[in-house]
């Protein structure tokens, strides 16, 4: 059954939020006027339509030339809901204001002065107009902030950062690496705007190029066309890359465990047909001029439960303890708390994605917030624990949302100093 327990909490939860919301928003109106009437008919046409599309959703069979249709429907859907939410959370804040009132009204009654003040000229308190106002201003510039962050998911930003170690060889200082992540070609519909992404990455003339996860969504066919947009990718020293967690196909159904492996080995091939040398629990050596540092790749691995795990760094690093300086490919970073940062501390740089920043938050000098930080300690940009060094890409594709806001895709560009 495609619609589980899960599916009609949802529905429930949005009929009584959009039960709260109307019945908040109505008060702004003159009974029985008609812009009343208007909004009645109004509101309850549109929150009808968005049930009825989350009812029918899972029976929606999408094909590839109707993806932009199914992304432009979840956001519609997904931007009104939370519009609905954040509003509702400033209307229950004028509740509590006036349920207080209303309290201190009756315990305090034979008191005129408190009466007044509380605002009580009878068993009932008004709800603030102010308060009310500012919900609907507060939930309508999020939702115009999610149908313009449609316009984002192809802005790619190109974040230039040099990092120093006080032991790096030599040879190594001013080596440009171009780090990519979290792709998701299942995602894209504009092969243009992507192979222009790709240009920026061949602009920055790295010396190397590392991808760390999540090349598709869940399945091998995705990468479609694209594959001839990456393929491009090319540096002197080379184009690595790792698996992410969607990589393994573990959120698709699959007839049975051959076909998901096989789904799985043919993705390893397009690394390869790619030209990009896929690290599976191992490690290289990188040279340049006379000195050596080591690049290791690990499979997933994730510190937080949900997230299967399918990396061994232990594996990896077998023989790796001879290099001077390690880089290290793992997609998710709450791996670098629950294991590089403890008990790999001779791993100098580790590289990350996995997060996207959510797609969504504040990205000004002096401000940087994100939902996402609340799940992960991690989430976007450098991080530095004594000498080892954690950095986390925010993702070059999207998924789920088709868009960003502020959150903006990344073409990371470091240079080792």
């Amino acid at each position: 059954m495609r619609n589980g327990p899960f599916w009609w909490i949802l529905i429930a939860i949005m009929v009584l939020i959009d039960l709260y919301v109307f019945f908040s928003v109505r008060g702004l109106f003159v009974t029985g006027s008609k812009s009343r009437g208007i909004y009645t008919i109004a509101y309850w046409l549109f929150s009808a339509i968005a049930l009825v599309v989350i009812l029918l959703l899972p029976y929606f069979q999408f094909g590839e030339q109707h993806k932009l249709l199914k992304s432009t429907l979840f956001v519609l859907i997904f931007a009104f809901f939370m519009a609905k939410l954040v509003a509702a959370l400033f209307f229950f804040i004028d509740d509590l204001r006036r349920s207080v009132q209303w309290i201190a009204g009756k315990l305090f009654s034979a008191n005129n002065e408190i009466s007044e003040i509380a605002g009580a000229t009878g068993d009932t308190i008004s709800r603030s107009s102010f308060l009310t106002w500012l919900g609907i201003v507060s939930g309508g510039t999020l939702f115009t902030s999610f149908i313009y962050g449609l316009s984002n998911k192809y802005n790619y930003q190109v974040k230039n950062i040099k990092i120093p170690f006080a032991h790096l060889p030599a040879s190594f200082k001013g080596l440009k690496i171009v780090q990519i992540s979290d792709i998701h070609t299942g995602s894209f519909t504009n092969f243009n705007a992507v192979n222009r992404g790709i240009d920026m990455i061949l602009d920055q003339n790295p010396d190397l190029i590392l991808f760390t996860g999540d090349l598709v969504n869940n399945k091998s066919e995705e990468v479609g066309e694209y594959r001839k947009a990456f393929s491009r990718l090319t540096a002197p020293m080379g184009v690595y890359s790792i698996l992410g967690n969607h990589d393994y196909g573990d959120y698709a159904q699959w007839p049975d465990a051959a076909t998901k492996e096989a789904n799985l080995d043919r993705l390893k091939k397009i690394h390869a047909d790619m030209g990009w040398r896929l690290l599976l629990d191992e490690h290289l050596p990188l040279q340049r001029g006379a000195d050596t540092i080591g690049l290791i790749g690990v499979q997933n691995i994730s510190g937080r439960g949900r997230f299967h795990s399918y990396g061994n760094l232990s594996r990896a690093m077998q023989g790796a303890e001879s290099y001077p300086f390690k880089i290290l490919m793992s997609h998710d970073p709450s791996h670098w708390d629950t294991e590089v940062s403890t008990k790999y501390t001779n791993i100098d740089l580790t590289l990350s994605g996995h997060t996207h920043g959510m797609q969504f938050g504040v990205e000004i000098p002096g401000l940087r917030w994100s939902p996402v930080q609340y799940v992960y300690k991690h989430w976007a940009g450098l991080y530095e624990q004594a000498h080892q060094k954690l950095y986390v890409n925010r993702g070059f594709g999207f998924i789920g949302y088709p868009g960003r806001v502020g959150i903006l895709p990344e073409i990371t560009v470091i240079e080792l100093a």
